[in-house]
């Protein structure tokens, strides 16, 4: 079906404009062929300024913000829900109780999009693993386009701009496959990176509904496509009898002259997937081994900041889980001054906390719930120094006090970003770089 055809005349709400670009993006794309828009959103008009501004171009949209509103889910085409609203939302089930479909952008694409489809998932890796293909693809003059969970890219724009023998590469959380799991379809080409403990908190600490809604990765795949797992995943793909051709893969296939500018085992495996990825798409073996490694890797997933008076800086805020920042002590030995903590996802903290002294000389704390749940058993560890501070600032400040020459300093937090020092994620990421580029 054509795309304007499938928009065109169609009244549609938008649940969840955001402030990471990428609802933006599919705003406008919407409002350039649907007659009726309205967006929705629980953060307010001042919340939002950057965003809304961002749209003036589209007098038309309507706004309601601050709230939801039900009757914003009757009569109309379709609802296109953002990521972190939840399925049992009472809107989108007063949505689906007047027969209305509930979209989601990721899924959206996959359907109509005549390009090959790449989706990558996965507890950690999923960004890195997302980069390298594309990083690689690029470097092959590939026409190839990022999407899904990626800041500032809205989705549906990519049916635009693809066509065939494009490809679109996309990072997809937990939420996004749910809008797959809707529509059942899954990527040509499916990536399963790990399977560890992450959004408890939104899974009511259900493992078994975290791995339903991350299997719809492959799901509705057909033999003709292709799945390639981690070697943590493989443990628990056999239940599922994946119908697609499957490849398991870890670093111990990638050839050991390959140097990596990337650190760490975890990130070899990484690797691994996005080699077995190209090559599938026949890419020639001494483009894609150049392309790897010329790879920096993703801002905020260890990632090399600068020297400081013989200190290395490393920001890490990616890695809001323990795994995480262990697989980070790993790639970084030991002298360490680690900053973390932050929003408590409810997470299991002991294997980090164990590991803390075999790397870490000092570890400054940011006070935050999740900071709380911990800082007994922190405080217990021997031959490390502990303080607690209650600004980023501040726990940049203490950190770089303490470092001596042949330091590193880590920044990463093990912790989710959520809370009242920080919009989101990114927003944390953005506010240490500015604290260490002042440095």
């Amino acid at each position: 079906m054509d795309i304007l055809d499938y928009f065109k005349g169609k009244k549609i709400t938008v649940m969840g404009l955001g402030v990471l670009g990428r609802g933006i993006g599919d705003t406008a794309f919407l409002a350039k062929y649907a007659a009726d828009i309205i967006v929705t959103d629980l953060k307010t008009k001042d919340e939002l300024k950057d965003s809304l501004k961002d749209l003036e171009a589209y007098p038309d949209i309507k706004y309601v913000l601050g709230e939801h509103r039900l009757e914003d889910f009757r009569d109309r085409d379709m609802i296109l829900k953002a990521a972190g609203v939840p399925l049992d939302s009472p809107y989108v089930a007063e949505a689906l109780k007047n027969n209305i479909p509930v979209e989601m952008s990721a899924s959206l694409v996959t359907q109509f999009s005549e390009a090959i489809i790449v989706g990558v998932t996965g507890t950690r890796g999923k960004s890195t693993v997302t980069h390298l293909i594309h990083h690689i693809l690029r470097a092959a003059k590939k026409d190839v386009c990022l999407g899904g969970n990626v800041r500032g890219i809205g989705t549906l724009e990519l049916l635009n701009k693809t066509g065939k023998g494009s490809v679109i590469v996309m990072e997809l959380d937990s939420w996004q496959l749910q809008g797959f799991g809707t529509v059942h379809i899954s990527p040509d080409i499916a990536v399963f990176t790990t399977f560890l403990p992450d959004h408890m908190v939104y899974y009511k600490n259900s493992m078994e509904d975290y791995w339903n809604d991350k299997v719809n990765i492959f799901k509705w795949q057909t033999k003709e496509q292709q799945l390639i797992i981690g070697k943590n995943v493989a443990k628990r793909i056999n239940k599922e009898k994946p119908k697609s051709s499957v490849t398991v893969t870890s670093s111990k296939k990638l050839p050991k002259d390959w140097n990596l500018k990337i650190l760490g085992e975890h990130n070899r495996d990484n690797v691994s997937l996005a080699i077995e990825v190209v090559r599938i798409l026949n890419i020639d073996e001494n483009i894609i081994k150049e392309a790897v490694e010329g790879f920096d890797g993703v801002p905020g997933r260890l990632q090399f900041v600068k020297e400081v008076k013989g200190v290395k800086i490393y920001n890490d805020n990616s890695a809001t889980t323990p795994e995480a920042t262990i697989a980070a002590l790993l790639a970084l030995g030991d002298d360490i001054v680690l900053i973390m903590g932050g929003f408590d996802k409810g997470l299991d903290m002991k294997s980090l906390i164990s590991e803390i002294p075999k790397h870490c000389k000092a570890v400054v704390l940011f006070k935050e719930n999740g900071t709380d749940r911990i800082l007994g058993d922190v405080k217990k560890l021997n031959g490390v120094d502990v303080y607690e501070e209650e600004s980023l600032v501040n726990c940049v400040k203490k950190a770089i006090s303490i470092t001596e020459l042949g330091d590193t300093l880590l920044y990463s937090p093990a912790f989710a970003s959520f809370g009242k020092y920080f919009k989101n994620e990114y927003d944390r990421n953005d506010q240490f770089m500015a604290l260490v580029k002042k440095l």
